[in-house]
């Protein structure tokens, strides 16, 4: 469960603070799936940042699972976020170096491993996972050898390796043309029905946003609640 009790964000400036998010609440289940939409400088990216524990609220809360995660220390922090969120961005940022399989696997180079056979079962995940997005067949390519779309899929893949609770994307399909954000957009929904995780997507797209079950509108730093 995903638990967001009335948050506020505000940074100073010479002339005043600058509240970017006003009391933001809600709250979803596993399983559910929400879009969030708005206009630039909504508040939209900065919620996202809160809700994946990347910066702290000035006022409100965050549960996931019952867990606080601003109440970590950072080596906790950083585990949590490494376990427990998976994050999709507008640019996929792999990197160019290592093959698909590579970059899916990077998430697992900071987790703890106990053994040999570990590190076995999240490479045999990392190959199920390229598989479940398409790319099977493209498992020793390198970035540059992928169009945009695939890049967006390996990052997807990459998200999941350890199979988060929650799972946050900042306008997956900005960078793509419609037909490949489209075929982007029905995976992450085909994924997220199978996995059953919590599934949050910021997006400028109106199409995007209405094929989501559950779906807010940002504006002023305010959260409104527009759909189911």
């Amino acid at each position: 469960m995903l638990t967001v009790s009335n948050i506020s964000k505000s940074y100073p400036t010479p002339r005043g603070p600058l509240t970017v998010l006003a009391g933001v609440s809600f709250s979803l289940a596993p399983g559910e799936a929400a879009a969030v939409t708005g206009p630039s400088g909504s508040g939209k990216s900065s919620l996202l940042y809160i809700l994946g524990a990347l910066e702290p609220p000035s006022s409100g809360g965050v549960l996931l699972n019952g867990r606080d995660p601003f109440s970590l220390t950072s080596a906790q922090l950083a585990t949590f976020r490494n376990q427990e969120i998976g994050f999709v961005f507008q640019d996929h940022c792999l990197l160019p170096q290592l093959s698909v399989l590579e970059n899916v696997l990077v998430p697992t180079l900071v987790a703890k491993r106990g053994t040999q056979a570990d590190g076995a079962d999240m490479t045999a995940r990392a190959r199920e996972l390229v598989a479940q997005v398409g790319l099977g067949e493209r498992l020793d390519h390198r970035p540059g050898e992928l169009s945009g779309g695939e890049k967006q899929r390996v990052a997807i893949a990459r998200s999941l390796i350890h199979q988060p609770r929650l799972l946050l994307c900042d306008e997956p399909t900005g960078n793509l043309d419609q037909a490949t954000a489209a075929t982007v957009a029905s995976l992450l929904l085909d994924l997220h029905k199978r996995l059953q995780n919590i599934l949050i997507v910021v997006t400028h797209s109106a199409a995007l946003g209405e094929r989501f079950p559950v779906q807010f509108e940002m504006s002023g730093g305010r959260l409104t609640r527009t759909g189911a």
